[in-house]
């Protein structure tokens, strides 16, 4: 490893993948995902067409709201469970702060790339994920990896992984930023968003098919999510007739 900052950690920027524990730890994830971040930053700062900043930014939102649903949901807690002993301020300002990007990307899909203000509110949500991308590399993830050995990280990282393919796609403001709140509330608006998602890549705004292609994606999504429970329900009076 290198040389540690100044609060006796290295941070997981300064360590190779071997000293992470390997691409499928959570320590690998989270730097990755970090940087996949950065590269979108730095793409809405070299684009001057106000569209294509539109399209970056919402492809920015999806990428950071899933990475912070995955830690909220997996690292977080994780991260609690290994160091019991630690006051729980460093993952409660991150989540404070995930709270506050939600509420700007909430205000940025509802606004016109080219209006006033639009780029501020863009620019104070990267200020707030950069500030957070550090506080984790920096402290959180190598807090962790001194309690943690490699093959619990890669565990972690496996369920990071999960929670983050499968977490909805849009803000949520008012979803709890802790389990089981916002576990059992991912669920459901995970299939909401990839509805919506699926309208907005299949029918322009404002299109007259817009809203029967809508209503026709939410019943079938409705229908996927019963037939699940139903399954569910099912396996469960299987096994205890057993």
């Amino acid at each position: 490893m290198t040389n540690p900052r100044r609060n006796g950690l290295t941070s997981v920027a300064d360590q190779s993948e071997d000293e992470l524990g390997g691409a499928g730890s959570v320590l690998w994830r989270q730097r990755a995902d970090h940087a996949d971040l950065d590269a979108l930053m730095h793409a809405y700062d070299a684009e001057p067409d106000a569209d294509a900043r539109g399209r970056i930014v919402a492809e920015f939102g999806e990428r950071a709201l899933r990475h912070a649903f995955a830690e909220e949901t997996v690292l977080f807690p994780a991260y609690r469970r290994h160091l019991p002993g630690d006051d729980d301020e460093l993952t409660a300002h991150i989540e404070g702060d995930h709270q506050q990007v939600n509420e700007l990307l909430q205000d940025l899909q509802r606004a016109d790339p080219a209006s006033p203000g639009y780029d501020a509110r863009v620019r104070r949500a990267f200020e707030v994920v950069r500030h957070d991308a550090h506080d984790e590399e920096d402290d959180l993830l190598p807090r962790l990896q001194q309690v943690a050995d490699v093959g619990e990280l890669r565990a972690i990282g496996a369920a990071w992984e999960a929670a983050r393919r499968a977490s909805p796609t849009r803000p949520h403001p008012k979803v709890p930023r802790r389990p089981p709140g916002n576990v059992v509330a991912g669920a459901g608006l995970a299939v909401s968003d990839r509805v919506k998602d699926a309208v907005d890549a299949a029918l322009p705004v404002g299109s007259a098919r817009r809203a029967v292609g809508r209503g026709a994606l939410a019943v079938t999504a409705a229908a996927v999510v019963v037939a699940a429970v139903r399954r569910s329900l099912r396996g469960g009076r299987a096994g205890r007739r057993r």
